[in-house]
């Protein structure tokens, strides 16, 4: 059974939108029909960047989310271009590990709470207006992982549980105006994820596109009683 969503005349911030996870995000709103914002600090000519930026529903935003300043410039453009936004998807993220605690150096720490939480946090606080203005909806990027302690990534999995935590928080603060909700993946299969972990299974692994299915889902009406939530996508993992 195939699902459809028609989000025409919506306006959607993507952030981390030239990643595989973020691309197919930003793919799968502009698929069906919304204006997709989509926000990097990659540039679009980079072999990094996997988003097609000559989609007819797609602007590109090249900006620094880690960067207060340049959260509210940058939000504050596309609203003038596209006339407001309706959904906001925090992807930007990445992960680091390989040490216990005691060996992880502090710059670890801090690159991993700015890319994974700051982001999030800097893009809501910005965001949050213009979704009033509108009943909008934000979906983060969370963790499974994040659901505990483990060996060698404690500093990733604390910044995807401090994705939940704002998720649940900003759901509480704005009951009735703004939807918030987040999306536990387990491994993606991305390209990157391969290539570390050529062994593994990656039958097992989520792809991005499936993640993209929830993430429209949960800014749909039918995820219209849904608010504050962590959602499960693990795949076969």
């Amino acid at each position: 059974m195939s699902v459809t969503f028609d989000f025409s005349g919506r306006v959607a911030l993507v952030t981390g939108a030239g990643g595989a996870l973020g691309s197919a995000i930003a793919t799968g709103f502009a698929d069906a029909g919304a204006t997709v914002a989509a926000v990097d600090i990659v540039e679009p000519e980079s072999e990094d960047f996997l988003l097609d930026p000559d989609h007819e529903h797609i602007e590109v935003y090249q900006s620094d989310f880690t960067d207060e300043p340049r959260v509210k410039s940058t939000i504050e453009q596309i609203v003038t271009d596209h006339g407001g936004i309706d959904y906001l998807a925090n992807v930007a993220g990445t992960w680091r590990g390989g040490t216990p605690i005691a060996e992880t150096d502090v710059d670890t720490f801090e690159f991993l709470f700015d890319v994974n939480l700051k982001t999030m946090f800097l893009a809501s606080k910005h965001a949050l207006p213009y979704l009033r203005e509108r009943e909008g909806s934000i979906v983060s990027v969370s963790a499974r992982s994040s659901l505990e302690g483990g060996e060698g990534d404690g500093i990733y999995r604390a910044s995807k549980a401090g994705v939940r935590l704002l998720t649940e928080t900003i759901a509480e603060e704005h009951l009735g105006t703004v939807r918030a909700n987040a999306v536990m993946p387990s491994v993606i299969d991305t390209p990157m994820n391969r290539e570390m972990m050529p062994d593994a299974d990656h039958e097992t692994w989520v792809d991005p596109v499936e993640i993209a299915d929830v993430v429209q889902f949960l800014c749909s009406d039918a995820a219209g009683a849904t608010s504050g939530a962590a959602v499960p996508v693990y795949g076969e993992a």
